[in-house]
């Protein structure tokens, strides 16, 4: 809703964030589809660079269903007016949303990722929802290494997306001078911190707060596939 705004400069802010959360499920769905890179990373930016300019997200209805599929819908929309134009607004029409190394990164990624059988669909709301596992990991991260106890999330950081008895806690116990115990403890509060993270990650990407459950659960769906 405040991206809608984009005349304002919260709302402009809001959008920004928006484009960079999903500049990569974005870009993994072109590629998925068959584009070069060049034109992937060429539609993609193009694309955010329309919403940014036309303010097209106020058009998202809440009552006309998720605002991934609204923003997928939308890409795809403006893929096929572009190959009717025979043309593409190169390199974001001057809007940068992510830097040449992050672009050299995402290919490397795009090409080191498993073959999939599944739709670029599909594959777009995996990416979507890897993409907010990491955004909220990012958060955590920097939570703990403001007061000095990245250490201690790099120990524990498989119980981020693992098990309850994920990790060796005795091991870590000793890595770290500490007790078990004091361990256990620490890996329950790493866990509900980033279960509050990644609920707040998910909390921008809705436009009904009602709608928040829902799509924490399939999120958690998307990534088990």
């Amino acid at each position: 809703m405040r991206a809608g705004e984009a005349r304002t400069s919260e709302g402009r802010a809001a959008l920004e964030e928006l484009c960079r959360i999903y500049w990569y499920p974005l870009y993994w769905f072109a590629r998925r589809r068959g584009l070069t890179p060049q034109d992937a990373e060429d539609l993609t930016q193009g694309f955010l660079a329309d919403l940014l300019a036309r303010g097209a997200v106020a058009q998202a209805d809440a009552a006309r269903g998720r605002f991934r599929s609204f923003l997928l819908a939308s890409f795809e929309n403006f893929h096929s007016h572009q190959r009717a134009r025979a043309a593409t607004l190169k390199r974001g029409g001057g809007c940068e949303f992510v830097s040449l190394q992050a672009l050299q990164e995402a290919e490397s990624r795009f090409q080191e990722e498993p073959v999939s059988a599944d739709s670029p669909e599909k594959d777009f709301d995996r990416t979507w929802a890897m993409s907010l596992i990491e955004q909220a990991i990012a958060a955590v991260r920097h939570e703990y290494a403001a007061v000095g106890k990245e250490p201690l999330l790099d120990a524990l950081k498989a119980v981020l997306w693992g098990g309850r008895e994920a990790g060796n806690y005795a091991e870590i116990a000793r890595q770290l001078g500490s007790t078990e115990s004091a361990v256990k403890t620490a890996a329950y509060r790493l866990r509900r911190r980033f279960g509050e993270a990644l609920r707040a990650e998910v909390a921008k990407t809705v436009m009904n707060p009602a709608d928040l459950e829902d799509e924490m659960r399939h999120l958690l769906a998307a990534v088990s596939l």
